[in-house]
């Protein structure tokens, strides 16, 4: 295929440069993009005058035509094509004629990118959002069930203070929860239109970038020609949510991929989303949790491509930002599958309610709360802290739970010690009693997540 701008030139590109500087095997997913852009652009162009209505009418048949064949599986990418704007007027003018020449009238390919890559941007950042959305729900639903599921929370990954699962599984909400205004604000960030810059000073035809914006449902238009066309940040916000989802999923899949050890033996994994071993028959593999941990690296690995490409760059566009694309589609891409796989996954996931509470039972998570118990006596909780712990030492020595002593025995440790202190350090107490906002009692949770619905509610449309 001739190149659009070859007239400047007395030969060919070389062959390895052609194929070095390709976009098509990876941009061309933005052809859809490029063509309701480029309609958007002629349809501007003849209301201004700029084009005939004739070729306008001409070129937005042409395109409509090419769209529709692209959707309908008819259309052959040329993949010898420097690019997919190029590949998409080449065909164009094959098809209408002179008019199809028209097209680039007013614009660059520099705002053409930035205008393709920003509306690609705001499909993703829409569809990323919807499936973070069900997950959001499915941890509501899952904390709803479980509210009342007592098990150990811990620090250090050491046991700390008994919690419920559904405290536990809010905690995952809350996470979640940012990640979709992150990419609320990623979209936001893309909702601006840069055609009108030019290469990178503007035009001097009478564009109407308004006009554009509304056919094309932006916000607003770029206020600045330079920026306009230089600016990956809408990119880079993508890249920075994506990696903090993906974070939040890994530190998710860790701790199921822990409860379903035999050591914890807490839950256990659908077998349609685990695997077996070619030699241990026993094995069952968490490998969605383990893949989507792996997958965290490469999501990181897009963030600081984007981020070293465009840290040295002068203004205003440079070949450099050809590479914002594949770093950008890898991290859609990737928790486009990650997403969907987790919540599938966390939904068919059976969490063994009796062996939770057994095991918050075991390593003295209400010790905090034996404590708390000589506090409520009238010890200063240093003196109370002092107390809990040598009887916890005690326990310890003889392999019992604190409360496994009797009356006598805490007696020993200090005289506040009363019959009540049994009810006290019961786990049920133990959570129930921690009924602030954003604690974890029944009622508490209850609350938060009552608040969660009301907040889906609210952001469930846009």
């Amino acid at each position: 295929m001739a190149k659009l701008w070859a007239g400047r030139f007395e030969k060919p590109t070389n062959a390895l440069l052609d194929d070095f500087q390709s976009s098509i095997p990876f941009d061309q997913r933005l052809l859809e993009c490029d063509v309701t852009g480029s309609i958007a652009h002629a349809t501007m162009l003849g209301e201004q005058g700029i084009l005939t209505m004739e070729d306008a009418k001409a070129i937005v048949a042409g395109l409509e035509g090419i769209l529709a064949d692209y959707r309908a599986g008819k259309l052959e990418i040329d993949m010898g094509a420097e690019d997919v704007h190029m590949f998409v007027e080449a065909l164009l003018t094959d098809r209408i004629g002179e008019a199809g020449k028209r097209l680039h009238t007013g614009r660059s390919r520099n705002d053409q990118v930035a205008l393709d890559v920003r509306m690609y941007a705001l499909q993703a950042n829409t569809q990323v959002k919807a499936l973070l959305m069900k997950l959001c729900q499915l941890l509501l639903d899952l904390a709803s069930e479980h509210k009342n599921t007592v098990m150990a929370g811990y620090t250090h990954l050491q046991k700390a203070q008994p919690i419920t699962l559904g405290f536990h599984l809010m905690a995952y909400f809350q996470m979640f929860k940012r990640d979709v205004q992150r990419f609320e604000h990623a979209y936001d960030e893309a909702d601006v239109m840069p055609l009108g810059s030019g290469a990178l000073a503007g035009t001097t035809y009478p564009l109407n970038r308004e006009r554009v914006a509304e056919l094309l449902g932006f916000s607003e238009v770029t206020d600045n020609a330079l920026d306009g066309v230089s600016d990956r940040d809408f990119l880079i916000s993508f890249l920075a949510a994506a990696s903090t989802c993906m974070m939040h999923l890994s530190r998710f899949c860790e701790e199921l991929i822990l409860w379903s050890t035999n050591e914890f033996s807490t839950a256990i994994m659908d077998d349609g989303f685990a695997t077996g071993s070619s030699i241990m028959p026993q094995k069952k593999n968490p490998d969605a949790c383990e893949l989507t941990r792996g997958k965290t690296g490469r999501v990181y690995g897009d963030l600081m491509a984007l981020l070293t490409v465009m840290k040295g760059l002068p203004l205003a566009y440079n070949k450099d930002m050809q590479e914002d694309k594949e770093a950008f589609f890898d991290a859609y891409d990737t928790l486009m599958k990650c997403l969907p796989t987790f919540t599938e996954m966390l939904r068919t996931t059976a969490f063994k309610k009796d062996e939770m509470e057994r095991s918050a039972g075991l390593g003295f998570t209400n010790a905090t709360d034996l404590a708390d118990y000589l506090v409520g006596k009238g010890l200063p909780f240093r003196d109370a802290h002092h107390v809990s712990g040598s009887l916890v030492g005690k326990c310890v020595k003889e392999n019992r739970a604190l409360d496994d002593l009797s009356l006598e025995e805490l007696k020993a440790a200090h005289p506040a010690f009363e019959e009540d202190i049994y009810e006290a350090i019961a786990l049920s107490t133990c959570v129930q009693r921690r009924s602030l906002r954003g604690g974890p009692a029944p009622s508490a949770v209850e609350d938060s997540i009552n608040r969660g619905r009301q907040w889906m509610a609210q952001h469930s449309e846009g």
